[in-house]
């Protein structure tokens, strides 16, 4: 098997053989088509063409032939075989090449395509919008048989199914592929990759936080006849989506959006419940989820007004259907910023993500509901791996404009966002915030803080309700870590008050889900007016850092140990523990009980080295360290 890249010119396929011929024929899928653009029949000329199927004769004359063979920029990608008249075939892997001006992929910057196409490792953002995790990510696009499972992957879609001719034709068109990787990254509707859980539950399968690169991921499901991996959740779809757009020569880059907004009905507005305790009641789909993960592939966009090309959001987690599958995009990040909500695709699902408007209402006892003034906004600090370094890039800007600024009312207007344009910031002069101590960490005692400032010139009083409990990242809540209730707060003109709610290690361990998240909500409610006004925020408890040290020089193809090591920050012992070690081109990880680890790097080069540590109490804690790799 030859790869090619489409009109790479430094790059192209040679084909030798033994005698001389006249003419080639490439072919693509299993019903090649001259009008599908999946046949074409050439000649030999004096020097390759690179709008179109050529071939040239590039030795001297001999008793061996060497040729030249150039593809069309937008031929569909793909496995070919190419027949040389009566000489034999050869077969190759076309892909879509960002180096190419002509090509559809096509980006300007040598920098920013070693970042999205060639990079094997990431960096991918969790926790909250107040203090975003990097996790370390192994894509690994380029190991051994990852190719081979991504084109596996748009042979088992069902559009290739039913008519594979139509949809090798299809493949040209990075649009038409994005769409299918979303559809097929996860498994609804189709043999897919990734089966989702968003629950505790994991029989027959494992943790998605379990999952440390995308190589065992799409190794294990091309293995297992197309069975769905088990299980995913929005950053393992994202990652396996940004190998696959990667392996195929599309650039692709993961976003996080923090406070990601799930509008089920299409309004532009999350509507959300509490209880008289301030605690979330579950009465409708509309969520909002801590973090939400999808990725941006770069492709021009022919088919929508000019000035959309370039990144388009694409995201596999299986939420809403679209045209009747599970898939989402691609969408312009342009669209989303302008609400140009008819372009295609799902931009309006997309853009209440970012810009759809909270309301809350209290249910009381009795039935009745009532709105409470809440300060609850979505679409935060939208964050994505830096060029050419670890930092974390914030492109929420890319996403919205300013809030309140013209360009963000325009926008809103073009999207008929009526809520957003309306609204007013209600102040009856009582303002409630939520603060938490430095001292803040997994296995400690520490204290949260509700702050309650009275800007009226009147005497207030109040009830403070101030409850937290245990969350998943995807808004779903667990059981309760602390509660107060005072039922007579009252404040001067003008003071400021600091109410703290006491968190012991020994109330919030055994509910604490694996996202590390506990949802702290205040509910202050005025006598005198009958208002209530809640704040809410998310406090993410960090794990410890895993530290590695390389020891010695690192050199290709040589043995090398690196030692590890973690703090307990419990104040009860770990048993059954395990590292585990994963990284592109390393191989033979193995860890001993002094925790050192040997590898064997394959290729020289910056590599990522990713480890992953479980016990009984402490799950899932990330560490990584940047190796560099020399001859």
């Amino acid at each position: 098997i030859v790869l090619a890249l489409k009109c790479f010119t430094s790059s192209l396929v040679k084909c030798s053989i033994f005698n001389p011929f006249s003419s080639s024929c490439p072919l693509l899928g299993p019903q090649p088509s001259e009008q599908y653009g999946t046949q074409a029949s050439f000649g030999l000329t004096d020097q390759i063409n690179t709008s179109c199927w050529s071939a040239a004769i590039t030795s001297p004359p001999g008793n061996m032939v060497s040729l030249s063979i150039c593809s069309p920029p937008d031929a569909p990608i793909g496995r070919w075989r190419l027949t040389l008249g009566q000489g034999g075939s050869v077969d190759f892997v076309l892909l879509y090449n960002p180096w190419c001006t002509g090509d559809a992929v096509y980006m300007d910057s040598e920098e920013k395509l070693r970042e999205y196409i060639l990079a094997q490792d990431g960096i991918i953002y969790r926790g909250g919008w107040k203090y975003p995790i990097p996790t370390p990510w192994n894509y690994g696009q380029f190991e051994d048989g990852i190719l081979n499972a991504c084109l596996r992957i748009l042979d088992m879609n069902p559009k290739c199914l039913r008519n594979p001719g139509k949809d090798a034709s299809g493949r040209r068109n990075p649009i038409y592929v994005s769409r299918v990787l979303s559809a097929m990254v996860n498994c609804n509707d189709d043999k897919g990759v990734l089966l989702g859980r968003w629950t505790d539950d994991y029989d027959g399968g494992v943790s998605p936080l379990s999952w440390k690169g995308s190589v065992e991921i799409l190794r294990n499901w091309d293995t297992n006849a197309c069975q769905p991996v088990r299980f995913g959740q929005c950053w393992v779809f994202a990652a396996v989506a940004c190998s696959v757009s990667r392996a195929l020569g599309i650039p692709c880059r993961l976003v996080t959006n923090y406070n990601s907004a799930h509008d089920t009905n299409s309004n532009l507005v999350i509507e959300r419940y509490v209880d008289e305790n301030g605690q979330l009641v579950q009465k409708s789909r509309d969520m909002i989820w801590n973090y939400h993960c999808w990725v941006e592939n770069w492709m021009t966009r022919p088919d929508l007004k000019p000035g959309f090309d370039g990144w388009q959001v694409m995201d596999p987690t299986p939420q809403e259907k679209s045209e009747g599958v599970y898939c989402c995009g691609p969408i312009p990040l342009k669209a989303i910023k302008e609400g140009e909500l008819t372009d295609k695709y799902d931009a309006p699902f997309v853009f209440a993500e970012v810009n759809a408007d909270v309301h809350t209402f209290m249910k009381r006892k009795d039935g009745s509901t009532k709105k409470i003034i809440s300060s609850v906004h979505v679409g935060l600090k939208i964050s994505t791996k830096s060029v050419g370094s670890d930092r974390r890039e914030d492109i929420t800007h890319l996403y919205k404009y300013p809030e309140g600024s013209d360009e963000e009312r325009e926008a809103f207007t073009k999207a008929n966002h009526q809520n957003k344009l309306l609204q007013q910031q209600d102040n009856a002069g009582l303002l409630i915030v939520i603060k938490v101590s430095t001292e803040m960490r997994k296995g400690c005692d520490f204290d949260v803080f509700a702050v309650i400032t009275n800007n009226t010139p009147n005497e207030k009083k109040c009830r403070l309700v101030f409850g937290s409990r245990a969350v998943s990242y995807n808004g779903i809540l667990g059981e309760n870590c602390g509660f107060k209730d005072l039922l007579n707060v009252q404040l001067a003109p003008g003071e400021e008050k600091r109410v703290a709610l006491r968190m012991n290690y020994s109330k919030y361990a055994e509910n604490l889900t694996e996202d590390n998240l506990i949802r702290l909500a205040a509910l202050l409610l005025d006598y005198g007016t009958q208002e209530a006004y809640l704040a809410v925020r998310n406090v993410v408890l960090v794990n410890p850092e895993i530290k590695v040290r390389i020891l010695g020089e690192p050199k290709e193809n040589r043995k090398l140990a690196a030692e590890i090591t973690l703090q307990n920050p419990l104040p009860v012992p770990l048993q059954n523990c395990c590292f585990t070690v994963e990284g592109s081109n390393l191989t033979g990880g193995q860890v001993d009980a002094k925790v050192k680890i040997y590898f064997t790097p394959t290729h020289s080069g910056l590599r990522k080295l990713v480890v992953d540590f479980d016990s009984n109490k402490l799950c899932h804690v990330k560490g990584y360290r940047n190796v560099i790799i020399g001859k």
